[in-house]
């Protein structure tokens, strides 16, 4: 339901998701859903200021420890949170410890900002997800009760089957495409009463099946170029946003990074400069 509101600051925290991975600029760098919300807020308030505290990678113990105590110090008006996946990918996860994290986490954030927003993250159809689906389920149950005590609103980007599908994804099979991050931005925005540009959760036109050799084909290269780094990774202990700082770290007015498409008069994107 559209409510008559305004608002005038959001700062987003997280991992890769809401830095905004695959969403590549012209100039090497992410946009993201984030950074699309910021974008379409900024175009209907002067003065709007906007921060991403979130960084690729990182587990909801490092959310909390790095980017919660900052992002409640800055009494935004919307603050996102989107934390916990990771955590439920490695193969040994402390479920009790994920759920008391994201507890502290939202107990901090919900009475210092005017509006909490949480997720129900979505994943790609296929069997990495029926695999890790029963944690992913039971860290959204979670979620839902977080919500409930503290007054959150929860945008469930699980429950659209869209963003299931597989064209929805990008080569490393763990990052939404640009066109997956504007339907997160378009649910975040319903989600906080504004006035729907599309239908953000509308299936895409029946897939017609690659052939069998560009199948295999897909999957070695995929097997090369991501999964087998990231395997390394977790086998060393590193990850892929160590050393790296959070790409908005201060609550500023919003500026429309080099590269990026600018915002249309109803906040929608409308080419790249």
């Amino acid at each position: 339901m559209e409510i008559n509101v305004s608002y005038t600051s959001l700062v987003a925290l997280g991992d890769s998701f809401t830095e905004g991975m695959s969403d590549l600029l012209p100039d090497g760098t992410y946009r993201g859903w984030a950074d699309l919300l910021a974008a379409r807020l900024a175009a209907r308030t002067p003065g709007f200021r906007y921060a991403n505290l979130a960084v690729r990678g990182k587990l909801i113990g490092q959310i909390v420890e790095e980017q919660v105590d900052t992002a409640a110090a800055m009494k935004a008006d919307v603050v996102t949170l989107v934390g916990g996946l990771n955590d439920t990918l490695r193969p040994k996860c402390d479920m009790g410890r994920v759920r008391g994290l994201l507890t502290e986490a939202v107990e901090k954030l919900a009475p210092a900002c005017g509006q909490l927003v949480l997720m129900r993250s979505p994943g790609r159809n296929g069997p990495v997800m029926e695999r890790f689906r029963p944690r992913m389920e039971e860290l959204f149950a979670h979620i839902d009760e977080l919500a409930a005590r503290h007054g959150a609103l929860v945008v469930d980007l699980y429950g659209a089957p869209v963003l299931g599908d597989q064209r929805m994804w990008d080569v490393d099979r763990l990052h939404l495409t640009d066109e997956g991050h504007r339907r997160v931005a378009e649910a975040v925005w319903q989600g906080l009463g504004l006035p729907a540009e599309d239908d953000w959760r509308a299936p895409l036109p029946p897939a017609v099946r690659a052939a069998w050799a560009s199948r295999r084909v897909a999957d070695a290269r995929f097997a090369r170029q991501h999964l087998g780094p990231w395997i390394v990774r977790r086998l060393t202990g590193r990850s892929s946003g160590d050393g790296r700082p959070a790409k908005r770290p201060e609550l500023l007015p919003y500026e429309r990074p080099a590269g990026a498409r600018a915002v249309g008069r109803d906040g929608d994107v409308t080419g790249v400069s």
